[in-house]
């Protein structure tokens, strides 16, 4: 029993009974030999499983695709070295309920000497106020934190708090782990083995998982308990089955694997190529998908420099309201945001010339080393400085008629490179003109 009178959850994590749980629940393993994949952190001589080999747990955040096994692992670990786990999830907990688990954890610390694991899941959600409200408990030790979270946490977890944790890549599970999972089920869940069972296409039950062991196990629960057994006493699990059990107007879209990169290459090649019609259908497949609509957003952000740019500089500026936009509503209403952006961008006039500009300037750069500044353009704070000629004959722009002077800005070696050279399209033809008549005066 814990301080509050409540049973260790990492003494008993099955509480319900077995036929009322789904069958993901029902074969969740209770140890590392039983986990399915990740053996680059679980194997022998590996890092998690060094570290419950020491008794010496720290704080981690685990990075990976649903249903790969980041709140099993969470489980195995507390159980592993006798902690106590507390379990809360981001999209439904706050402040409040973090200060609850932190005040717990002081108690098991201070009463009975026993360390707590606190574990989020999607840590993403937590905004920057939420995550702050863990730092001091992290780096005191009060509380261990393990994080899951299905999206890059560079982006999505506060420095200071990233800084005090380890960041573990969960692997997606291998075809060969699923069908371990599918089969381990179909011969040892309490339920499920006492029948006899044939599945049609197992290759088809994996490709409608998605990867996901969550998904792969409670669809082949629901495709076994709709399907009576033949005469001769088989449950013969057909891909009609399947397709309604996994309601196979379900989209495949795993979020970090091929499919994932292969939509978000056509949605921002629609935009380039000015479809905005192809760019909503390729942004509802995303949504559909279950894609993180900052992610998208992101991502139309370095779209509107890298293939708008000054054609429309007002592209950027939408891209990053877009972003902002989402962070303050949320979805379902964020896809309008999404929408206005994507299709304004898509029908925006179109140039890489700051794209094409930059990645040559950088050639430059790498092939030439590091160029003297030209004398007249130093900083001369020290009157050592302005004797060795430090900023002599600078011409300040400001005092010429149209605020400009011919002068030499680039070191000499590179004083005739032209990097930036604007496309004639949209607000670009404008600059392009002016740059051409500043140059002929």
């Amino acid at each position: 029993m814990d301080l509050f009178g409540n049973e260790n959850i990492t003494k008993d994590l099955n509480k319900s009974p077995a036929k009322f749980q789904p069958l993901a629940e029902r074969m969740r393993p209770k140890t590392l030999d039983e986990f399915a994949g990740q053996k680059h952190l679980i194997g022998q001589g590996k890092p998690i499983r060094k570290m419950i080999e020491n008794n010496d747990v720290f704080s981690m955040i685990f990075w990976g695709p649903p249903g790969v096994g980041k709140t099993t692992l969470a489980l195995i670990i507390a159980n592993s070295v006798n902690a106590d786990f507390i379990q809360i999830s981001a999209v439904s907990s706050g402040v409040k309920d973090v200060r609850q688990a932190i005040e717990k954890a002081e108690l098991n610390q201070k009463h009975l000497g026993k360390r707590t694991i606190l574990f989020i899941d999607e840590i993403h959600r937590f905004n920057k106020a939420q995550q702050d409200s863990l730092l001091h408990s992290v780096e005191s030790g009060v509380i261990t934190l393990i994080g899951a979270t299905t999206e890059n946490p560079s982006f999505e977890v506060i420095s200071p708090l990233l800084s005090r944790c380890r960041v573990y890549v969960l692997e997606d599970l291998s075809e060969d782990d699923l069908l371990t999972l599918a089969e381990n089920a179909l011969k040892n869940d309490t339920e499920l083995s006492a029948f006899r069972i044939d599945i049609q296409d197992k290759k088809l039950l994996l490709q409608f998982s998605g990867g996901d062991a969550r998904r792969l196990l409670n669809g082949l629960d629901l495709a076994v308990k709709s399907t009576k057994p033949d005469s001769n006493g088989v449950i013969n699990i057909t891909n009609d089955v399947l397709k309604e059990a996994y309601q196979k107007n379900y989209i495949r879209y795993d979020k970090d694997a091929e499919e994932h990169y292969n939509i978000i290459s056509a949605f921002i090649k629609s935009i380039r190529g000015s479809d905005p019609d192809a760019a909503v259908y390729w942004l509802a497949r995303m949504l559909k998908g279950g894609e993180d609509p900052k992610f998208i957003a992101r991502r139309m952000i370095v779209l509107a420099s890298e293939d708008i740019g000054n054609a429309d500089p007002y592209g950027i500026t939408i891209a990053t309201s877009a972003f902002t936009a989402i962070d303050y509503i949320g979805m379902p209403e964020a896809q309008l945001v999404l929408a206005q952006a994507a299709t304004y961008l898509a029908s925006a006039p179109k140039s890489n010339a700051s794209y094409l500009a930059i990645a040559a300037a950088k050639g430059d750069v790498e092939q030439t080393g590091e160029l003297a500044v030209p004398l007249h353009l130093r900083n001369a704070p020290t009157k050592l400085m302005k004797n060795l000629d430090y900023g002599k004959e600078y011409k300040y722009s400001h005092d010429f008629e149209g605020h400009f002077t011919l002068q030499q800005y680039m070191p000499d070696e590179l004083k005739d490179k032209v990097y930036y050279k604007p496309s004639g399209i949209g607000e670009e033809s404008k600059i392009k003109e002016r740059l051409k008549k500043l140059v002929e005066k």
